[in-house]
C-alpha cells in the first residue's frame, strides 16, 4: 500500500497511551489499534480530525505517501 500509516510515531511524540487516545477520540482500543497497525483500508475524516485534534497535529503528520515502484517488464 503506498499510503503508510505513522499515528504510533505521533503518539510516543505527544506520549500518549492506545488507551487514552482511543478514549479521548470517542473509538474503541480494536479500531484505534488497527489504524495504529495499518491493518485498515479505509478511515473516516470525522475520525481523523478527532485524532488530530487530540495530537495537535495535521494530517499529514499521520498519513504519508510513497510511490509504489514500478515492477520491472518481464
Amino acid at each position: 500500500m503506498a499510503i503508510i500509516l505513522r499515528l504510533d510515531r505521533m503518539m510516543a511524540d505527544r506520549k500518549i497511551s492506545l488507551n487514552e487516545l482511543a478514549s479521548k477520540v470517542g473509538i474503541a482500543n480494536v479500531n484505534l489499534s488497527n489504524i495504529k497497525t495499518g491493518k485498515i483500508s479505509a478511515i473516516r475524516f470525522s475520525t481523523l480530525e478527532a485524532i488530530c485534534d487530540v495530537l495537535d497535529c495535521q494530517p499529514g503528520d499521520i498519513l504519508e505517501y510513497r510511490r509504489e515502484e514500478a515492477s520491472p517488464p518481464s
